[in-house]
């Protein structure tokens, strides 16, 4: 695997057992451990995972521009 699946992946069990820990434990510090565990999603995991996942890929085939939507009317017209 590569090195930057792999810290996601931990970085994924970690916030989401910190989430389980603080809702089913029943010490005084639960809500912490939830906090804790959603800021990791949505600040660690979540960048981690769209920059893995879009690295490699050219923007501008995800972009509309004119010739986008030409090829796009011209699809429609074949249909």
């Amino acid at each position: 695997m590569k090195i930057l699946k792999v810290i996601t992946l931990i970085a994924f069990t970690a916030s989401i057992s910190s989430i389980f820990c603080g809702y089913f434990l029943e010490v005084s510090y639960s809500k912490k451990l939830i906090g804790f565990g959603v800021i990791g999603l949505f600040v660690i995991v979540f960048p981690l995972f769209s920059y893995y996942r879009w690295k490699d890929k050219d923007l501008k085939d995800y972009m509309i521009t004119k010739e986008s939507l030409d090829r796009m009317r011209e699809n429609q017209k074949k249909k």
